[in-house]
């Protein structure tokens, strides 16, 4: 895989990934981190760097690293009070990216996706995340409502977010475990799945427009589900 951008490949070169090369233009190889990486490096010109990637959104670096490793569910599961984000069927690399991001800020235990009709970890995503999925679990799973009934079993709540639920998310009791379930871009949680969440839940609207972005509504569900945890 090679991936593109300063934060993602910095994260690279920390994370638990294998950095094999770097390309970089003369600019990018001013940048401290990237002098210090002891990785080697070749200085190209900026239409170089976008060759080997595949996007303009370079910012005059890639790197070819070591496809990414995928977390297993059941150890997420398995964490003293695990704080999981799940996604069913997002699939706008941005999205996913963003998600990672906020999560890992926000110090989740993990993220789970489906491993069908959904978004991987693309270098895309590796973008869009600012580098976040370096540091971040993320499991892949082959039905998400059979992991959802799994956390249960577990003893992990699950809270699926659902612009016409009644219980608004402030009202929730995070501690211990749980599971925050957020549905695709425009359908919103599949019946199956937000049948399997203990409790659905909404974020009040009070603009004009009719709904948050994903990303962003997975952002205020973190927040409110990671303060009570201190």
């Amino acid at each position: 895989m090679v991936i593109y951008g300063r934060n993602p490949v910095r994260e690279a070169i920390r994370g638990p990934r294998t950095v094999h090369r770097v390309w970089a233009t003369t600019n990018t190889l001013r940048d401290h981190w990237l002098a210090q990486a002891g990785v080697p490096t070749e200085t190209v010109q900026a239409e170089e760097v976008e060759r080997r990637c595949g996007s303009p959104d370079h910012q005059g670096v890639c790197a070819e690293v070591s496809a990414f490793r995928y977390a297993d569910a059941e150890v997420l599961l398995s964490s003293s009070d695990p704080l999981i984000v799940a996604l069913d069927e997002i699939q706008d690399p941005q999205n996913l990216g963003a998600i990672c991001r906020t999560a890992e800020c926000a110090g989740a235990t993990g993220v789970v996706i489906p491993e069908r009709r959904a978004a991987e970890v693309t270098a895309a995503v590796c973008k869009a995340s600012a580098g976040a999925v370096e540091h971040l679990p993320v499991a892949r799973v082959r039905n998400l409502a059979d992991f959802l009934a799994e956390a249960k079993r577990a003893g992990t709540w699950c809270y699926g977010a659902d612009a016409d639920a009644r219980l608004a998310y402030s009202a929730v009791d995070y501690t211990g475990g749980a599971v925050l379930v957020l549905g695709s871009e425009g359908k919103g949680l599949r019946p199956r799945v937000a049948a399997s969440c203990d409790a659905l839940v909404s974020i009040p609207l009070r603009g004009r427009i009719e709904s948050l972005s994903v990303s962003a509504a997975a952002a205020v569900l973190l927040y409110a589900a990671t303060e009570p945890r201190g």
